[in-house]
This record gives C-alpha cells, sequence and structure tokens, in this order.
C-alpha cells in the first residue's frame, strides 16, 4: 500500500482515482478516514427528434380553465 502526504492544501493524490471520481469521506474513529467511491447513475438517452414531435402532439401545452375564468381569478373587483 502506497504512502502518502497532504499538501498545504490538504490534498492527497489517490493513485486509483480519475479525474472526475466521486467520493464520500467517512471519518472512522480518531485518525481513521475511509473513502466510498461514488458511481454516478448513468444519464437517460435523449429522445429523438421524433419522439419529441409525437409527445408534443400527444400532450400540447393548453390551459386548463377558460380564458375568462383566469382573468376573474387574477383581476381584483
Amino acid at each position: 500500500m502506497p504512502i502518502t502526504t497532504a499538501d498545504k492544501k490538504r490534498r492527497v493524490v489517490i493513485p486509483v482515482a480519475h479525474p472526475g471520481d466521486v467520493f464520500d469521506v467517512q471519518q472512522e474513529g480518531e485518525g481513521r478516514v475511509v473513502l466510498v467511491r461514488l458511481v454516478r447513475p448513468q444519464p437517460k438517452a435523449r429522445m429523438t427528434r421524433s419522439e419529441c414531435l409525437r409527445a408534443i402532439a400527444a400532450a400540447p401545452l393548453r390551459p386548463k380553465i377558460e380564458w375568462n375564468e383566469l382573468r376573474r381569478l387574477t383581476r381584483e373587483p
């Protein structure tokens, strides 16, 4: 197991870490620190253009109340 020393900014090089890795730092008692590598979930696949158009056609953006009802709710008497 390699031994490493913290620099002036309290940084330590972890030999098995890659750029962008995220670790959870857990302190287990006096002088003992455990690093747990966190796995990021894979991002969802993006919708294709045809899927986007189909979704817009299936659920168009329309108000659920009539214009006169909205006017009555937002205007002072």
